[in-house]
């Protein structure tokens, strides 16, 4: 595993900064559920984690998610929407750092964006249905969701959500990067 220098820390406290006050920026999509909203914050962690690494970007998630808990609290009390905000964060870099790393061209990013939007998508609709929604309910103090009304919010609200979700975000990061391509390469290479 590749050492942070201390340059790579000054500039994960600044991404995750950039990061936190874009999560401030959120907005709900019509035609979904209010609890659904988008926000850029991702971009930032995605940034940390082709410069520096993964290590980089997972903690980018984390102090943006840790800043926000701190600074705004939670519905429930427990940080479940943070926790589910982290994992959804680290489900979309994740893949797209990986099959960036194997193929490092234009199209090859393309294709990871599109590796993590759908890794995103399929793995937060499953982690949805077996413990966030749970979590939600219990924290909450409402009545648990049947099976069949969990699949139906998820098939119809959370992974078409997660898809267009990682798309606007792919969509916004592509010239984003094509602008920083070169300091981006330059960290990573050092």
């Amino acid at each position: 595993m590749k050492k942070l220098t201390l340059k790579a820390m000054v500039a994960i406290g600044m991404l995750s900064s950039v990061s936190y006050i874009l999560m401030l920026l959120n907005f709900p999509l019509p035609l979904f559920p209010n609890f659904l909203l988008i926000d850029f914050s991702d971009i930032p962690a995605l940034i940390a984690a082709l410069a520096f690494g993964p290590v980089a970007g997972i903690l980018v998630e984390l102090i943006k998610n840790l800043l926000d808990y701190f600074m705004t609290g939670s519905q429930t009390g427990v940080p479940v929407g943070h926790i589910a905000n982290f994992l959804a964060g680290i489900l979309f870099i994740l893949p797209t750092y990986f099959v960036y790393n194997r193929i490092k061209t234009k199209k090859g990013l393309s294709i990871a964006l599109v590796a993590g939007t759908v890794t995103m998508a399929i793995l937060m609709s499953l982690l949805n249905y077996y413990i966030i929604l749970p979590a939600y309910t219990m924290f909450l103090n409402a009545p648990a969701m049947a099976d069949s009304e969990a699949r139906k919010l998820i098939v119809m609200a959370i992974l078409p959500f997660n898809i267009l979700k990682g798309v606007i975000v792919s969509l916004l990061f592509v010239p984003l990067y094509v602008r920083m391509n070169v300091w981006i390469n330059r960290q990573a290479s050092i």
